[in-house]
């Protein structure tokens, strides 16, 4: 069962910070042929809360965040978003709700421009809908999308691609970009899988800043083994192995859980 500490809880109601349940997993379960991906896990995260998800290859991280964003549905268990229950929900209709995810393998329209990626996502945002590609270049050109464009530009600093065509554009540059089309949505809860994968160092600082400045604003769920980039953001911790969660709680307590150290770190404790 993941559930931050109750010294986490507790230090949140004592500085006014909202304690509410956004996220929440009741024994969800999902299989593949005869394979478990994810065993019976319960999840609570509340509002504005950050969570950091960590586990082995295989321990079902990605499996967990494609039920709670909607891609899969579970076999047995229920998934809730603010108090409904969402486990049969679509994805899109999940954006809709506030629920917005980013992948490893970034997913953006490779063919058009980073402005007009941007645009799309906060049309979208607008309008409640999606529309057919061929129509949002007359579209979007309205003022109050461009300002909002042009100003997401600035903070993510892509003001000099914003022209550019995705497909040319570095992996660094992309994933960021891939944030600001979640920023200019505006969801409630972020989900990020592996927002570190496959960047340089100086990268992951640049992805860092700006996911700091989420921390405590928006309910961000992040899935990543690069742990000590992820405990610099992350109020709690839970450990994923075969499909479970086998501890949770306070970064440095979760790490060093017994548990933790013979299932994924591979040490075996001293027996006093």
């Amino acid at each position: 069962m993941f559930r931050a500490s109750e010294d986490y809880h507790r230090e949140r109601r004592e500085s006014g910070m909202d304690t509410r349940c956004v996220v929440k997993t009741d024994g969800v379960t999902k299989t593949f042929g005869d394979f478990i991906a994810v065993d019976k896990v319960d999840f609570e995260v509340n509002e504005k809360e950050a969570v950091g998800i960590i586990g082995p290859n295989g321990a079902g991280k990605t499996t967990f965040l494609n039920l709670l964003s909607g891609r899969y549905v579970p076999e047995e268990g229920r998934v809730f978003f603010k108090g409904r229950d969402v486990t049969r929900v679509p994805p899109q209709k999940r954006i809709e709700m506030g629920m917005m995810r980013t992948f490893q393998l970034v997913h953006v329209f490779d063919n058009i421009s980073v402005y007009d990626n941007l645009a799309l996502s906060y049309y979208r945002k607008q309008q409640r809908s999606s529309f057919p590609l061929n129509c949002f270049l007359t579209k979007l050109i309205r003022n109050d999308i461009g300002k909002e464009v042009n100003t997401v530009l600035e903070l993510f600093e892509l003001e000099d691609r914003s022209h550019q065509v995705v497909s040319n554009l570095p992996l660094g540059s992309k994933k960021r970009m891939e944030l600001a089309m979640a920023h200019i949505a505006d969801p409630e809860v972020i989900l990020l899988d592996e927002p570190f994968a496959g960047l340089a160092d100086t990268e992951i600082e640049e992805i860092l800043t700006i996911l700091k400045n989420y921390i405590h604003k928006k309910t961000i769920i992040i899935v990543e083994h690069k742990i000590t980039k992820l405990t610099k953001i992350v109020d709690t911790l839970a450990v994923m192995c075969d499909g479970a969660i086998i501890a949770s709680g306070d970064c440095e307590e979760t790490l060093n859980d017994p548990e933790v150290r013979k299932s994924y770190w591979k040490v075996e404790d001293e027996q006093v």
